[in-house]
């Protein structure tokens, strides 16, 4: 019997522009997103943009039943900036008046929410001004924070200041996966450092804030970096791998301060962002609460044969190892690899003062889903329940050895929108019929986690 604490958060996550829709209706203003789909509608699968996802907006009471029924005591869901300010100044009361709602009914069914400020939706006005290699984009971040608390402080008592800020850095700045589509290892650093610059003064926002009786931290994705071999030159990738993915981030939330060894490896390679005086305080006063991990796949890596220097991306100092005994989920092409979800809780313990943390993002996705519908009109996705046994086994060995592992987030609680994919890969313990009204429908996994929640554990026959 795998067992899990009583008081023990179990979820699911999403974000306000993967679910909400109703992308330009009252009052919001143009994200990114919004106006990329405007700009080039081609490069959005099935030409499904930010407006149409999953009717959140609309049907949030209707979402929040169905996670009572599965027994859920928590969520996790964003703000939209471009709802909330959507001229970066002037607060938009019906924005208030939705997130107050929806959060208040969270409360009422027994469901705590943990909400974040930033899930990639960069507001256009601010994009126009040089979106986060703008050095103003770090004081409009901390008044959007600050506003956030106020309005929402005494309904929220977990609050995120950003998910993956790592995505929209990489994806954004050193490729087309995000606008601006950029291709700039320099351009990149700069992004990266405003961004967690942003997050400091959030913290800093948060502290000041009058609403401050509760936590905050931040949503990191940590893929453990593993090498090819114990060759020195494989080693040395998996070094300035992981100094790059994972300690640039960790170590500058948890601990307040960039490692020595990560502002070298810029130096050496002329790619040092723009500072100002001061900012050193602003990282060391301002760490966080606690952390969300996000953890679908490792990060494999081998040594680069003929590197650039000074190097141009990532690539030139690491490069992808392709595995080849890797499990591997043929639906989505991912590597499956339980046991990353264990050492990222023993880094946690070991590196970083075991610090309280939760899972905040780990699932499965599947495109074509639906040939899995059976007769009564019910997804049986057994593969998504013996991934979720699988993780959870080996979260919970983690815990059993010290780890202060708080909770369980699934991606995603309703199949929701997914920026370029729209809805070519399903994750949802809910399934999302767009065509029909965006009707929800069960699926085989929300009866399995229902009982999971309910039970506090589950009889592990083992898949690993």
């Amino acid at each position: 019997m795998i067992t899990f604490p009583k008081d023990f958060l179990w979820g699911a996550a999403t974000s306000a522009p993967q679910t909400e829709g109703a992308a330009l209706l009252d009052g919001k203003s143009p994200s990114t997103w919004d106006k990329w789909f405007e700009m080039e509608p081609e490069l959005f699968f099935d030409g499904v943009g930010p407006n149409d996802t999953s009717n959140v907006y609309v049907q949030y009471k209707e979402d929040i039943a169905l996670m009572k029924k599965m027994s859920m005591n928590s969520y996790r869901t964003s703000i939209a900036w471009t709802r909330l300010l959507p001229d970066g100044k002037t607060l938009n009361p019906k924005a208030v008046a939705f997130y107050r709602d929806y959060f208040e009914e969270m409360i009422k069914q027994g469901i705590e929410p943990i909400i974040n400020l930033f899930h990639f939706d960069m507001p256009w006005w601010l994009m126009e001004k040089g979106g986060w290699e703008a050095r103003e984009s770090v004081d409009h971040f901390a008044f959007y924070a600050k506003t956030a608390f106020e309005q929402f402080g005494d309904i929220v008592k977990k609050w995120a200041t950003f998910n993956e800020p790592l995505v929209h850095i990489e994806c954004g700045y050193m490729g087309d996966a995000h606008y601006p589509k950029v291709h700039d290892f320099k351009r990149a650093i700069q992004v990266g450092y405003h961004t967690l610059l942003a997050h400091a003064a959030a913290v800093k926002a948060y502290k000041e804030s009058s609403q401050n009786d509760g936590e905050i931290g931040i949503i990191l994705n940590l893929s453990p970096v593993y090498a090819k071999s114990e060759e020195p030159a494989d080693q040395e990738a998996r070094h300035k791998a992981d100094l790059i993915y994972i300690r640039s981030f960790v170590d500058t939330v948890v601990h307040g301060y960039f490692p020595q060894e990560f502002i070298d490896l810029l130096e050496e390679n002329q790619l040092l962002p723009e500072t100002q005086a001061g900012d050193r305080t602003i990282f060391e006063e301002n760490t966080v609460d606690f952390l969300g991990v996000n953890y679908y796949q490792p990060l494999r890596v081998q040594a680069v044969e003929n590197p650039r220097f000074p190097a141009q991306s990532p690539g030139d100092f690491a490069r992808y190892y392709d595995w080849p005994e890797k499990r591997i989920n043929p639906h989505r092409g991912w590597e499956i690899y339980p046991e990353g979800m264990y050492d990222i809780a023993m880094r946690l313990k070991k590196d970083y003062y075991n610090i309280p943390w939760y899972v905040s993002e780990n699932g499965m996705g599947v495109e074509g889903e639906e040939q899995f519908l059976d007769a009564q009109g019910v997804i049986q996705d057994d593969y998504r329940i013996a991934f979720l046994e699988d993780h959870l086994a080996m979260l919970a060995k983690a815990m059993q050895e010290g780890s202060q592992c708080f909770g369980y987030h699934m991606w995603t609680f309703v199949d929701c929108w997914s920026w370029l994919n729209a809805y070519k890969n399903r994750y949802g313990f809910y399934r999302l019929n767009r065509e029909q009204n965006y009707a929800r429908s069960d699926k085989a996994s929300s009866y399995w986690m229902k009982q999971v929640i309910e039970q506090s554990g589950f009889e592990y026959g083992g898949h690993l």
